[in-house]
């Protein structure tokens, strides 16, 4: 009785205590304020808030803002695009596609109909070692239920310019379908070649005129494009047009590095993009990224050749152009001309903000780190104009490697609307050859932390 009505009372004390040191943790962030490691609160709380910077590399701070939400937005989303157990499986080739060189455009229309309008779900096979030869196509939706299209085989373009009158920039035409998975390893083939050589850029004496894309999807939501090889596309590879919750990862897109406008990924208008572990080697931009799109986040990227990963261009025409909260994570750009970059046309408006640039390894880029508000992409000069897209909250944190070009860093940026909020975290770049990189920096409000070179002097 004794050992009851005392020790009971301090069982209960010893158990609350243990309960309460074990669920406490100190937050790490506000540790790392605490205790110094070159941090300047003052300074730098803007730009803390903005990004969740830190000083430890790679670390992760779970009190910063998060732009993405990715698995408590996106993932879910993506989950209830799986097709059913008992998708019924439909095959090109028992609806008359031949893969015999002659067209096979028909048989894929009726198979994605017939797939289309499965109210259980379907797979939709192109088979393998077959190459089908296809004209415009528009996959239509909404279908009844989740649909996967299974790409084993090879798909390839008509050349024949005539087929693409009634289409203009699309051969591949993915249009309103929801829980869609497209995926397979197999090949698209855009067969651009023809398209190429009557270029304003390869024959300066033709006129410009625009070209088919590869792939599109437009208003898709729910999409998964995962594990295909994209190749030789008329224009533009593959493009993402006004869609929401999109996850892409393992693609292979490659085209010649004089290939002209090859865009290897295009995203527009699209919201919740999550681009992930994609080699994309072309002759224009691996990635762009245009008006309308926000909460872009492209990881595990191989670029080069190819211009680099670009946000626009944004404001031709005098338009209003508008991109926000984009991540680029641990990219390898190799012998491209232009690394991360940001271009916009004078006398555009809207704004590119909230970017971040981080861990990227480049090897012999031409500009490696640059922002360019008088981008000018014409035969005639472009006439000066006072109004801009405003770029602002940029940061590039954990950036190295080498310049094919004396100025490694150019911020060219307006001086009506200057760059503001311009943040660099550890940033080594170097000259490939013998000379030393500089930094070449007007009308840029800039803040710096650790080592950054080279550095602007203006």
């Amino acid at each position: 009785m004794f050992l009851k009505s005392h020790c009971l009372p301090l069982l209960i004390t010893l158990i609350s205590l243990s309960s309460c040191f074990g669920s406490y943790r100190e937050d790490p962030f506000h540790n790392d304020f605490r205790q110094g490691h070159g941090y300047r609160p003052t300074t730098y709380h803007p730009y803390f808030r903005t990004f969740g910077v830190s000083n430890q590399g790679n670390y992760h701070n779970p009190n910063s803002a998060n732009l993405f939400n990715y698995n408590n937005e996106i993932r879910p989303r993506l989950a209830r695009a799986r097709a059913p157990v008992s998708s019924k499986v439909v095959n090109v080739d028992d609806f008359g596609a031949k893969a015999n060189g002659r067209d096979d455009s028909q048989a894929f229309k009726k198979a994605w109909k017939y797939a289309c309008s499965s109210s259980q779900g379907a797979v939709l096979v192109v088979p393998r070692n077959k190459i089908y030869r296809l004209k415009p196509i528009d996959f239509s939706g909404p279908c009844k239920s989740a649909l996967v299209l299974k790409i084993y085989g090879t798909i390839k373009a008509s050349v024949d310019h005539s087929d693409y009158q009634k289409h203009g920039r699309r051969w591949l035409y993915f249009n309103n379908v929801q829980n869609l998975r497209v995926e397979g390893g197999g090949i698209i083939n855009g067969n651009g070649r023809k398209w190429w050589e009557k270029s304003c850029k390869i024959n300066k004496a033709l006129p410009c005129k625009d070209a088919p894309t590869a792939v599109t999807f437009y208003e898709c939501s729910n999409l998964k494009v995962a594990g295909l090889r994209i190749k030789n596309a008329q224009q533009m590879h593959l493009t993402f047009q006004k869609c929401v919750n999109v996850k892409v990862f393992n693609l292979f897109v490659t085209a010649p590095g004089n290939s002209p406008n090859t865009d290897g990924i295009h995203v527009t208008e699209t919201q919740n993009i999550s681009i992930k572990n994609c080699v994309i080697r072309t002759g224009d931009d691996c990635i762009s990224i245009v008006s309308g799109s926000k909460l872009v986040r492209a990881t595990g990227i191989t670029c080069g050749p190819g211009h680099g990963i670009s946000i626009g261009s944004l404001g031709a025409g005098n338009s209003a152009a508008y991109v926000s909260d984009v991540i680029v994570n641990k990219a390898k750009l190799s012998g491209t001309t232009n690394g991360v970059r940001i271009k916009t046309w004078q006398g555009g408006s809207g704004y590119a903000k909230n970017i971040k640039f981080q861990n990227i390894v480049m090897h012999n880029v031409s500009n490696p780190i640059i922002i360019d508000q008088n981008y000018c992409d014409q035969r005639n000069p472009c006439s000066k104009q006072v109004s801009a897209v405003q770029v602002s909250n940029v940061l590039y944190q954990n950036i190295r490697g080498t310049s094919a070009s004396n100025v490694a860093v150019k911020f060219d940026c307006s001086k009506s609307f200057p760059c503001r909020g311009i943040f660099l975290q550890n940033v080594a770049l170097a000259a490939q050859e013998e000379d030393i990189a500089e930094a070449s920096c007007s009308n840029v409000r800039l803040s710096y932390q650790g080592k950054v070179s080279p550095p602007c002097t203006t």
